[in-house]
């Protein structure tokens, strides 16, 4: 966040110096005749001009931040006020009493076709029938602080407004960050939700394991010391690779066959060769788990069947399973925390950019989920 806010004001600070140079660059030109320069001009508006700056940085550097940006504001009208009428003053007591009253130098004159253009000195009258471009009327100390004090609530005006929009952009920087960070920790308990729920599932199938085959069992627990490595560990990051969270998903299924009868047909198609993408761990989870819960049965023939192919950038899942009539308040929970987290995870990874179909009839329960994937940056080098 700091380098983000370090950036904005590198940015903020390069604008203020090309728009200024910008602006001194002009009476160079407005006061240049041919090859002649009017530099006593250009220094009277350089003053003029550095009075403006002056009243812009103290306004945009200390004012706005001070007073304007802590809701202070009869304070800052007033001290910006005060700050303008006392640069004002000094700029124009300057200009009356230090730099001196400088000629009117008039443009080269024309003389025709093939002729050099002759350059009128200061005071030297034009020849006749010559209309030179005349010097304006003197202005009134009056008019003249008039036009300075217009010209710096203009220039006040405008660092104002830059400073607002470099305010909000400083701030829509902090409020992103904030919703990435936020993002993780509502990820990270929707994670922690979901691991127990699988965790205490895998243990009950273990606990109905061991009364049938004590080896087996022994096997599964090593197992699942290995998925609940996975868990612990290779998800902390939010987020992980296609292949190992297939292989989680094999080892889980592989632990639910164990449990279930021969009438109970498990599935699992999944690419022979698994590209290096990148995807959020545990996004399939909590569908498979549903599909074991309430999709077999003991004493009917049943299955569930998980499918994942990839097509260029999406990443296809389907799950489909048999369905069972069950009792009301089972079917009120059929869900379940695991599918309910799991459509809130998706609204915050991807937003709008997924696709989630859910299919129920009288005998099947089906699930179709898209996502867009990524080339593994984890392991690029």
């Amino acid at each position: 966040m700091r380098n983000k806010i370090l950036n904005i004001r590198i940015i903020e600070f390069f604008v203020f110096v090309v728009i200024w140079m910008a602006v001194f660059s002009i009476p160079f030109f407005n006061q240049r005749f041919g090859n002649t320069i009017n530099w006593g001009k250009v220094f009277g508006e350089w003053i003029s001009m550095f009075s403006f700056l002056l009243i812009f940085v103290l306004n945009t550097l200390w004012l706005v931040p001070k007073f304007l940006f802590q809701k202070k504001y009869r304070s800052y009208v007033g001290i910006t006020l005060i700050a303008i009428l006392l640069v004002i003053g000094a700029t124009i007591l300057i200009k009356m009493y230090i730099i001196p009253p400088q000629p009117l130098v008039m443009p080269p004159m024309n003389l025709g076709p093939g002729m050099p253009p002759m350059e009128l000195g200061p005071g030297m009258p034009p020849p006749m029938g010559y209309n030179p471009v005349t010097a304006p009327a003197s202005k009134s100390l009056f008019m003249i602080f008039v036009d300075n004090l217009l010209l710096s609530i203009l220039v006040v005006g405008a660092g104002t407004a830059f400073k607002l929009v470099s305010q909000w952009l400083n701030e829509e920087s902090k409020r992103k960050d904030l919703e990435k960070e936020q993002l993780k920790t509502e990820l990270a308990l929707l994670r922690h939700q979901v691991s127990p729920h699988f965790f205490m599932n895998t243990l009950n199938n273990i606990h109905a394991l061991i009364d049938i085959n004590a080896e087996d069992a022994k096997n599964t627990i090593i197992q699942l010391s290995v998925m609940m490595r996975y868990l612990l560990y290779d998800t902390a990051h939010g987020q992980t690779t296609l292949k190992k969270e297939i292989a989680f998903i094999e080892s889980y299924i592989t632990l639910m066959k164990l449990r279930f009868p021969e009438n109970v047909t498990i599935t699992l198609e999944v690419p022979e060769d698994i590209r290096d993408i990148e995807i959020p761990p545990m996004l399939f989870i909590s569908f498979l788990e549903n599909s074991f819960k309430h999709g077999v049965s003991y004493q009917a023939e049943s299955f569930v069947l998980f499918k994942i192919a990839q097509n260029g950038n999406k990443l296809n899942c389907s799950i489909r399973n048999s369905k069972f009539k069950s009792k009301e308040k089972d079917e009120k929970s059929y869900s379940g925390i695991g599918l309910t987290n799991i459509k809130k995870s998706l609204e915050l990874l991807f937003k709008n950019d997924y696709i989630l179909n859910i299919r129920e009839s009288e005998k099947e329960y089906e699930v179709h989920l898209t996502i867009p994937v990524y080339e593994n940056k984890m392991h690029s080098n």
